[in-house]
Formats: structure tokens, C-alpha cells, sequence
């Protein structure tokens, strides 16, 4: 069944430690991709529950993901389903779903929806990452691209060989939680730690 989800959904809320986006005030007069990195940064420690599962409150928002989870949640890994969550909560029109051109759980998507939207830029290119962007990791082109891993960038200083980023469903600190990754060259998340950055995927 293919679950289609326009970009002005309601989601659910999530478990006790659901760390809810900053303020309306607070975001107020900030850049689009200011409020990117603000409303990851609002996540980092968040974590899944049960601690060892994949049931999280941002595949449930998307009503992606198995069943038998604590209410507002929904299991899969989730690293792409953060990011959505995030740039939608930001502002970012997008549409969740399993189309050509739509974003969903799979890393790839974001990878597909910025070779459409004429946003993507591959680590090669001598692009210089911005703030709000998503890094895309482990990439394998060909007719059914994928892709290990994705994540939110709030900085790429002058000098580092990757960004400073925040992970969804990284596995760094713990399993399966939003936290920050400084210099993140390769993956952070389960058993793709050798997966290397690919490219980045802007905002429109």
C-alpha cells in the first residue's frame, strides 16, 4: 500500500522525551534555513521507544513504518524521515511518498528529489555545504539508487573534510538517537559507518 502525505500533515505527538519544535516567537524572523537548524538542534538527544527498537514519533508524523509501537510511533529506520520532518516543520513544501520525486524513508530519496528539483550537489563538485542542507551518504547510482544514510547540516567550517551535522537515527551515543556529528565524512548510523559523504541536497 503506498502512502501518499502532503507536507501540511498533522502528525502525532511522540513518546514522553518528545522534545517539541521551538516556538512560533522563537522561530519568528529567522531564515529558512535558520529554522532548519534550529528545529534539528531541538531534537538531538531525542531517542526511540523502546530504547532498542526503531519506534519513533518522526515516522509516525509521515504514518510510515510497522505497527506495535507506543502511541504516536511508528517503526523504521528513520534517518530520512527526521530529516523531512525537519525541513516541513521549517517551511520546506514537500510531499511524502513513494512517487517519482517524492521524499520518504529511504536515504535515497532526498538524492532523487534534488536531481529533480535541480538541488543536488555531489561532494565533488567543490560545492561548500550550507546550513539547512541535507548530506547524503553512501550513494549507489544505477536504475533503483540508495543510499545508507542522510542528515541535517548546521556548519561546514573552512578546513574540515565534512560537515558538522545532526543525525537522525544515529548510533554514535546510543542506539537509534538524534545527535550531532562534527567533521562527518562517513556515516552514522547502524552498520553503514563506512558509507562516505556523497553530496548535499539544498532547500529550495
Amino acid at each position: 500500500m503506498v502512502i501518499v502525505v502532503a507536507a501540511t500533515v498533522n502528525g502525532s505527538v511522540g513518546n514522553s522525551d518528545s522534545r517539541p519544535v521551538p516556538s512560533n516567537a522563537s522561530l519568528a524572523g529567522l531564515s529558512t534555513r535558520e529554522r532548519i537548524v534550529a528545529i534539528a538542534n531541538s531534537q538531538i538527544g531525542y531517542s526511540t521507544d523502546p530504547q532498542h527498537s526503531y519506534c519513533n514519533k518522526f515516522s509516525a508524523y509521515w504514518i510510515a513504518g510497522s505497527a506495535g509501537c507506543p502511541v504516536g510511533e511508528m517503526s523504521e529506520k528513520w534517518c530520512a524521515d527526521f530529516a523531512a520532518w525537519v525541513w516541513q516543520k521549517a517551511g520546506v513544501q514537500l510531499t511524502y511518498g513513494y512517487d517519482p520525486g517524492q521524499i520518504n524513508a529511504g536515504a535515497a530519496s532526498f538524492y532523487t528529489w534534488g536531481l529533480a528539483n535541480r538541488d543536488w550537489h555531489p561532494a565533488t563538485s567543490g560545492y561548500v555545504a550550507a546550513p539547512g542542507d541535507v548530506a547524503v551518504y553512501g550513494l549507489s547510482l544505477g536504475a533503483d539508487p540508495s543510499a545508507a544514510h542522510v542528515a541535517i547540516v548546521t556548519d561546514d567550517p573552512r578546513g574540515q573534510r565534512g560537515p558538522d551535522v545532526v543525525n537522525g537515527d544515529g548510533d554514535r551515543t546510543g542506539f537509534s538517537v538524534v545527535e550531532t556529528g562534527t567533521d562527518q565524512t562517513r556515516a552514522d548510523a547502524g552498520h553503514n559507518h563506512a558509507a562516505i559523504l556523497a553530496g548535499y541536497v539544498s532547500p529550495p
